[in-house]
């Protein structure tokens, strides 16, 4: 049976216009990611993991994350912690931000959060866990969704015990990757265990992992009951990815549109981040967005090798001239910094990408 990928469903009392939800990457889902994820198809868009305790301390990195701009709504803000007061206080800022989802992070498998008794592990300490969800919940009167992994070991089924557990105790809607914390993101993802904890829960549940086309899309919301997929790894740098997902419209980009696309996105990450965070951060993208084909190997190698985005964006002009009205386009169509929402907690040089 085939899915309308377009058709709007509910977290609690938030619409969700497509059944297409665009994953929080560490390193990746800044706010030009999300913005452009949405307009590509993705109907709801999140971002990356926030420490509580950076929060808590007011690190202006961390505080840096919470900056939301109109046109990426609704949007989920994703915090990780082990403390119940502490992500009870991080639930309460990230919503006065603006997020309309506040989303817990009980899946990263990397070794410093997890050293923290953070993200995955907490999936071996269900009490702790549900007593986070609850005070999370409790403080941030918008809806809660958790991410999770099946579990911290291969085979292992923790998912399925503790995923209940976590919407009695205030979660509105469920992500899980169904990989353990071990595999990290080797091997397939088991979404037999999805349909199993569909079965399960009375909320919507979100199926993340190896969703990279349409067909994929369709199969394991199909075969799970899930209310809707989560794309990660296959949107780096491939926005089109999300498309195609969404409207089964095949066609690949052309020179001109990758082009315009990574010019946007330097533009607005530089405005975000300021240009000395921006350029390293940024060349990861550069053989996200110019791979598959699309630009020489040698072309991706020069723009690396730049010294400033401004370079790398002349060049890019170089490479497809006719980019230039595409971006023109794309440009015209983003909301006015300005109507951005800001904490006044904050230190004002966040936002002149200090």
């Amino acid at each position: 049976m085939q899915v309308d990928l377009r058709q709007s469903w509910w977290i609690r009392d938030v619409e969700i216009p497509t059944r297409l939800v665009l994953a929080p990457m560490a390193g990746v889902s800044v706010q030009a990611f999300r913005r452009q994820g949405r307009r590509y198809g993705a109907g709801l868009v999140c971002s990356e993991m926030v420490s509580c305790a950076g929060l808590e301390h007011k690190n202006e990195r961390t505080l840096g994350y919470l900056r939301v701009a109109r046109d990426e709504h609704p949007l989920a803000i994703q915090i990780f912690g082990s403390e119940p007061r502490v992500m009870a206080e991080a639930a309460r800022m990230v919503v006065a931000a603006g997020a309309d989802i506040v989303d817990i992070n009980f899946g990263c498998p990397v070794r410093k959060v997890t050293k923290t008794g953070a993200g995955a592990t907490l999936l071996d300490d269900a009490d702790r866990a549900c007593a986070i969800v609850e005070a999370v919940a409790e403080a941030a009167g918008v809806p809660v969704s958790v991410k999770m992994r099946r579990g911290l070991d291969d085979g292992s089924r923790t998912c399925l015990s503790v995923g209940p557990r976590l919407v009695d105790a205030g979660a509105a809607t469920l992500t899980l990757h169904p990989r353990s914390a071990r595999q990290m993101y080797t091997g397939e993802a088991d979404h037999s265990l999805t349909a199993a904890l569909v079965d399960l829960v009375d909320v919507p549940v979100i199926a993340s992992g190896d969703i990279t086309s349409r067909a994929r899309a369709q199969a394991v919301l199909a075969t799970t009951g899930a209310a809707a997929v989560m794309v990660g790894r296959g949107a780096q740098g491939n926005p089109w990815v999300l498309r195609e997902i969404v409207d089964g419209n095949p066609d690949g980009p052309s020179r001109e549109e990758v082009a315009a696309e990574l010019i946007v996105f330097v533009r607005e990450t530089v405005r975000e981040l300021g240009e000395r965070r921006a350029s390293g951060f940024l060349k990861k993208f550069y053989g996200w967005y110019l791979g598959r084909g699309r630009f020489p190997k040698p072309f991706k190698q020069e723009l690396v090798q730049l010294e400033s985005t401004e370079e790398v964006v002349t060049r890019l002009f170089a490479a497809a001239p006719g980019a230039a009205e595409l971006v023109e386009q794309l440009e015209a169509e983003l909301p006015d910094p300005a109507d951005e929402i800001l904490l006044d907690s904050m230190p004002i040089s966040i936002y002149g990408g200090g």
